[in-house]
Order: C-alpha cells, then structure tokens, then sequence
C-alpha cells in the first residue's frame, strides 16, 4: 500500500500540537533548534534539507521523509540534486535505503515537486 505523506504529516501534526500543550518547554526548545540548525549559513537551507532528508531515508523515518521533502519543494530544490543525494543514501544503506529513496522521490512529487 502506497504512504500519503500528506496524511502522514497531518497526522503527526495532530498529534505533536497535543505534546506540545503538555510539554511547551521541549516543543518549544525542539522548534528553535530545527529553526537556528536549517537556516542559511555556510550551507543553504537547501542543502541542509538534503541532507535531513538523506538522514530520514536512512532512519526508515515516514515522517521525516515527508517533513523534509515538503521543506525540499519549497525552498526550490531541484529534483535532479534529490535524485543524486539519494543515490548516495542508497549507497551508504543499501537495500533498505532504497526502499525509502523510492519513498522519498513519492513525498517529494506528492508535494509539488517536478516529475521526471
């Protein structure tokens, strides 16, 4: 069965607005870290989305896969350095990662992405 990554993020949304009411500290925490760490520096925030995503595919991460490719549509970056960056999570996961790279191409044309 095909993932929605739409879904999957809607769905964890839901679900980390309930943490966050129970525990604002750490959301709150979490938020600015993900926040200073993805804004750009020496590297874009291209690229550092790149590589979260490469870390997700790795991690076997729906939710990242899905956080990050959405990230990756809209800051503009092209299908052709996703496709080679998850060339590279292939390589360095093997079998596994490859199942997610495939995963991580659908998040990535689910959210407006170009098609091949």
């Amino acid at each position: 069965m095909a993932k929605v990554y739409k879904q999957i993020i809607a769905d964890i949304g839901t679900m980390t607005t309930k943490i966050r009411a129970e525990a604002p500290g750490t959301m709150d925490g979490f938020n600015a870290m993900a926040k200073a760490s993805m804004a750009d520096g020496a590297l874009s925030t291209g690229t550092k989305e790149l590589i979260a995503l490469a870390i997700g595919v790795a991690t076997r991460c729906d939710g990242c896969i899905g956080y990050h490719a959405k990230a990756l549509v809209r800051a503009g970056v092209p299908r052709a350095e996703l496709v080679e960056m998850l060339a590279v999570a292939t390589y360095m996961g093997g079998g596994p990662s490859l199942m997610y790279a495939a995963d991580a191409l659908r998040a990535y044309e689910e959210f407006g992405g170009p098609a091949a």
